[in-house]
């Protein structure tokens, strides 16, 4: 049977701990703090972020980082974008020569890089034995076994369908590609859009303006991709308008939540500090904006959400920004 390690035992780690345990397999969930680790290994819930969802016997919680990298055959890095350095670096030595699946969405701040590029500096691994897993994929869903998509992405095709066969269900149907830049991509920056969205529907602009929104966004999500080398195919799909589209629409979604609450007048420290969960997008409106600056590629929509997050910019004043910016063909990219 095959052995797995998760990393990172949040919502969506929990999630898929569970996912694959139900499939047979072996599974060892890391959770980083001891406390918790105990609690959920005793009472076989995740009563933080999964109440409801109990533990199959073959899944259990650690805190040993190192015991947990070295059960695994394939690692599963499920951890917050921000720490994913930090936590990989402990154990780079015991990671350089294991299969990697990453379902982290975010890019470093410092660095701008996408987690993959942050997982091989850190390691060492070959870029063949990397993964990253990403799609419209809430895990207040998919914990329930409601219908889900998602794409497993590496340069190695051949691992791409490994993974594909690890992780699909009945209700987990997943695709692959070979895109690991585009998918890593759209992942990321489908958050900021969502914060956008979220303002949108805070300042009770209506649906026409939030379509243009995600329509406007996601072409500033292609431009910055392709500069990057992304297909531009990967961002009308399931990685790329898919999850965009449930992020910017779904009640689940905490990144669209922070945007709301922006538009209803708290400040950012406010509604973090309010928040369980972690909305990667906003860190990642701080990457992207320097990214588009470093790559010279124009993100109207990103540009006034960093404003907004990081310049106190009223949502109001965002918003006739874009509206007045000058006039442009639709065909321009």
């Amino acid at each position: 049977m095959k052995k797995i390690s998760v990393i990172g035992m949040g919502s969506w780690g929990t999630t898929l701990a569970i996912l694959l345990a139900e499939k047979g397999f072996s599974v060892v969930g890391w959770e980083w703090i001891k406390e918790r680790a105990l609690e959920m290994q005793r009472e076989r819930i995740n009563k933080n972020f999964l109440p409801d969802c109990h533990f199959p016997e073959n899944l259990i919680i650690i805190n040993d980082l190192s015991k947990a990298v070295s059960l695994g055959e394939i690692i599963v890095i499920a951890l917050p974008s921000h720490v994913v350095r930090t936590i990989i670096h402990q154990v780079r030595t015991e990671l350089r020569d294991k299969k990697i699946v990453s379902v982290t969405k975010g890019l470093e701040i410092n660095s701008l890089m996408r987690m993959s590029e942050v997982i091989i500096d850190e390691t060492g691994i070959l870029p063949e034995n990397f993964a990253a897993l990403s799609g419209p994929t809430h895990s207040e869903e998919v914990s329930k076994k409601l219908p889900a998509t998602i794409v497993a992405a590496s340069i190695n095709e051949g691992f791409a369908k490994q993974v594909q066969k690890v992780f699909m269900t009945n209700y987990f149907r997943v695709y692959t590609s070979t895109d690991i830049i585009g998918v890593e991509l759209g992942a990321a920056l489908k958050n900021v859009i969502a914060i956008g969205a979220g303002i949108a529907d805070g300042i009770g602009v209506g649906d026409n303006a939030k379509a243009a929104l995600i329509t406007r966004g996601l072409r500033e999500i292609t431009r910055l991709g392709v500069k990057c080398g992304a297909n531009p195919h990967t961002f009308s799909g399931i990685s790329g308008i898919g999850d965009l589209i449930v992020t910017c629409a779904s009640r689940h979604s905490r990144n669209r939540f922070v945007g709301e609450q922006l538009a209803k007048g708290k400040a950012l420290k406010e509604i973090t500090e309010s928040m369980e969960m972690i909305a990667e997008g906003i860190k990642t409106t701080q990457a992207t904006y320097q990214l588009s600056k470093k790559m010279n590629v124009e993100m109207p929509i990103t540009n006034e959400i960093y404003n907004i997050l990081f310049n106190e910019f009223s949502p109001q004043e965002g918003l006739k920004r874009l509206m007045t910016r000058s006039a442009k063909s639709e065909d321009e990219f």
